[in-house]
Formats: C-alpha cells, sequence, structure tokens
C-alpha cells in the first residue's frame, strides 16, 4: 500500500499521480489534500510519514510546490526516509543507498511526466542491501 500526500500546490500532480498508480494496479491510500484549496503542507507530511512509520502503509508519495516543506515535516516522523527528488538519478540512489521510504516532489520544479517517472523509478527499485548503505542507514535511525 502505498500512503499519498500533498498540499494545495501538489494537489493537481496528486491527480497525475494518482491515474499512474491506477494503470499499475497499485494500491493506495489517499490521506489528502482533497482539494486545491490553501493548506498546510506539514500536517499531509506528518500523516503520510506516520502510515508509513505505523506499517499501515509500505512507502509514501508527498506532493507540496518544491516538495522540500513537506519533506522535512516527514522526516521529524521516527523511521522516516523521505528524499526530494526532481530526476530518476536521485530516486534510484534513494532507494539503492539510502533505503528511502519516502518520495517527494514538487510540482512547481517537475511537471508531470517526469515526476510519474520519478515515482516509478523509486517503487521500482529495492534498498541495495550492501553492508556499507546497511550500515549508514542504521546509523541514521539511532537516537
Amino acid at each position: 500500500m502505498i500512503a499519498l500526500g500533498c498540499d494545495q500546490a501538489g494537489y493537481e500532480l496528486k491527480q497525475e499521480i494518482i491515474k499512474y498508480l491506477e494503470e499499475k494496479g497499485l494500491e493506495y491510500k489517499d490521506y489528502g489534500s482533497y482539494s486545491a484549496d490553501p493548506v498546510d503542507y506539514p500536517i499531509y507530511g506528518r500523516i503520510v510519514a506516520k502510515a508509513v512509520a505505523g506499517g499501515e502503509c509500505d512507502k509514501g508519495i508527498l506532493i507540496c510546490g518544491t516538495g522540500i516543506g513537506i519533506s522535512i515535516a516527514a522526516n521529524k516522523v521516527k523511521g522516516i526516509r523521505a528524499a526530494v527528488c526532481s530526476d530518476c538519478f536521485s530516486a534510484e540512489a534513494t532507494r539503492l543507498h539510502n533505503d528511502a521510504n519516502i518520495v517527494a516532489v514538487g510540482a512547481r520544479v517537475v511537471g508531470p511526466g517526469l515526476a510519474v517517472k520519478i515515482i516509478d523509478t523509486f517503487l521500482n527499485t529495492e534498498f541495495s542491501g550492501a553492508e556499507r548503505h546497511a550500515r549508514r542507514v542504521s546509523m541514521m535511525e539511532e537516537e
């Protein structure tokens, strides 16, 4: 299950991502926002992060204007490794090396075609499990 969340800036792009997920037959849960009306992005970053950290969802997708603010909010939740990605190389690397469990994209930074490719790359890349990467991910989880 994939958790989705956005603010008003990401609402339209989220609709494109939902189309992609449905075409691929991927299960998702939409945590809002549900319109282009102004909202506070930290609310949605935290809701999605809690769903992923709590095991309700396996991975998350967050969208705001830049992807930055909503990812910062998500990263406040223990166990979350949210990465802002504006290209497919970063989406692949953050899964391979960081075992990121949430990808954030900026609706004002990337267009819908690229956003879908970034998300496809993120969802279809597994963590490498290499010792050095596992060690570093473990270090990030330390308090």
